[in-house]
């Protein structure tokens, strides 16, 4: 039993947070669990979702959480945009994209804000971040900015044109790729009078 015990406190460490699943992935004992937490080796999270008491935790610590138990989910918007250090705003929700027909996602915590993609929307511009020592799909700077268009009525126009000076000012993104995924997400014609007057 010991040995079972070590064993899960090391997956713990190396996948920064754990779920019931990744035991049974691993023929281990899910009961476990609960003993770990009544001794201290483990804390629980979340519904489901468990790790080392005394983890190093990030200020992307929430986006570790979500994308644990929601590995498809894409980081976006206000999330993405803070992932990326690109604005002033702090959002409360974890804004998530997801396919178009998929169930939303349902968590205690943090609360959720749901953006729906389809076609090349869920796989152009998507980056793979380690958070917390654990794997985050996040939309590229590039990407994030003609989102911000994209959904100007869901975030405001004032925050998407916050991203796309950040971004041009701080040399995080090309002219190129703001184009290409101006147009991928059909906002060149909103984009361009914004976009000419940086250059």
């Amino acid at each position: 039993m010991e040995n079972s015990h070590q064993h899960i406190l090391d997956l713990a460490r190396t996948l920064g947070l754990l779920r019931p699943r990744d035991l049974v992935a691993q023929g281990l004992p899910r009961v476990a669990l609960t003993r770990l937490v009544r001794q201290g080796l483990l804390t629980r999270i979340g519904r489901g979702l468990y790790a080392i008491p005394d983890r190093p935790v990030s200020e992307h610590g929430s986006l570790a959480e979500v994308a644990r138990k929601h590995p498809h989910a894409i980081v976006c918007l206000l999330s993405a945009l803070r992932v990326h250090d690109l604005t002033t705003q702090s959002p409360f929700e974890v804004w998530l994209g997801i396919p178009n027909k998929a169930r939303a996602p349902k968590l205690e915590y943090p609360p959720l804000r749901i953006v729906r993609f389809s076609g090349s929307s869920l796989t152009d511009g998507i980056e793979e971040h380690q958070v917390d020592g654990v794997t985050v799909r996040v939309t590229s700077v590039a990407r994030t900015v003609a989102d911000c268009f994209k959904f100007r009525n869901k975030i405001g126009l004032d925050v998407a044109l916050e991203a796309l000076q950040e971004a041009w000012h701080a040399k995080r993104v090309r002219m190129d790729d703001l184009w290409r995924y101006a147009t991928l997400c059909r906002v060149a014609n909103v984009m361009r009078p914004y976009m000419e007057s940086l250059s």
